[in-house]
């Protein structure tokens, strides 16, 4: 299959390169070449905020084409220089693109926001319109028989650039307290979703390949917050005590969720976003979808965040320092 990965040197891209030369595959990336390139692939140096980005692709044939870009004018870009050329397009876009996320269970049917009207997303506010925007570039330009829309869920393991998946198996494995102590949210119940990276790129490859049509949600399996914190704990061998703090008094200190600095990862705690994590992958897995166990996933992940830099900035969790003291404060409210 001739592959054209728009983009293949950041996470996803770069595995998606590294997947589909692994399966015999003659892939070319187009990039501005701000990463490094899986061996066996060609290079296409290009800015796509440019004028003529796509004219040294444009006039080749191309069995499958990989998008991952949020910037609408990018995405349009792309396939009208290359429509005439290729026999699949497959577009990389997110849950974020609908409008409803209270229910758990959501499939393909919920309602989108309405699009961004302008080519630029200037600000992630408006992430989820740019890609519904995305998303109509392509349909147009290709129609539903020619393209695959993965509306992709939180997205983890090694090389997670967010470290949302990173956090809560390497704090399990290397505490902030002498007694193993770890904070987490008490909210046990609360939906947690992730999907392996790996797994998401041998699909989206595989169905390139295969030319599948459709829009599909493309998550990991749904597991409670406390049951993916069971998992991690197993992973990490730890065995000191969680000390579960209420939520409320969580956001009065200041500790962010989901993800960001001084945060607790995965943990949910607006209402109107509880589905998020759960919305309906059944399509998707029809269609030949298979991820691993989250415990592989989470192992994986912590080898990889070990052979970190240790004194690198995290993007998401506490500080050693700072759980400390929340520890404290908390037990000394208590």
């Amino acid at each position: 299959m001739r592959t054209l990965i728009l983009g293949g040197t950041a996470w996803l891209g770069s595995y998606l390169a590294e997947t589909a030369v692994a399966r015999g595959h003659d892939v070319t990336c187009l990039a501005r070449g701000l990463g490094e390139l899986p061996r066996g692939v060609a290079f296409v140096r290009a800015d796509r905020t440019e004028a003529g980005a796509y004219a040294q692709v444009a006039e080749q044939q191309w069995d499958a084409v990989f998008d991952v870009s949020r910037q609408p004018g990018q995405v349009r870009g792309a396939v009208q220089a290359l429509r005439e050329r290729t026999r699949h397009f497959v577009f990389v876009s997110s849950g974020n693109v609908y409008a409803d996320h209270r229910a758990p269970g959501q499939d393909e049917s919920s309602p989108l926001l309405p699009a961004l009207s302008g080519p630029v997303m200037e600000s992630m506010a408006s992430y989820g319109e740019a890609k519904v925007a995305c998303e109509q570039h392509v349909l147009t330009a290709f129609g539903p028989d020619a393209c695959l829309i993965a509306r992709v869920g939180l997205i983890g393991g090694p090389g997670d650039l967010f470290d949302r998946s990173v956090y809560w198996p390497h704090r399990l494995a290397r505490p902030a307290t002498a007694n193993g102590a770890v904070l987490v949210p008490d909210s046990p119940a609360q939906p947690t979703q992730v999907i392996d990276v790996r797994d998401l790129a041998a699909w989206l490859v595989e169905a390139g390949a295969a030319r599948v049509a459709g829009v599909f949600n493309a998550t990991g399996e749904t597991l409670a917050l406390a049951d993916h914190l069971e998992v991690a704990r197993e992973v990490a061998g730890h065995r000191g005590p969680l000390v579960r703090a209420d939520p409320e008094w969580l956001l009065a200190q200041g500790v962010q969720p989901w993800m960001g600095p001084r945060s607790l990862p995965l943990w949910l705690t607006d209402s109107d976003w509880q589905g998020f994590n759960a919305r309906a992958s059944d399509a998707a897995r029809r269609a030949g979808l298979v991820t691993r166990p989250l415990a592989a996933t989470l192992a994986d992940t912590l080898d990889w965040a070990l052979t970190r830099d240790p004194g690198r900035s995290w993007v998401a969790g506490l500080s050693t320092a700072d759980e400390r003291a929340l520890i404290a404060a908390w037990r000394a409210r208590s």
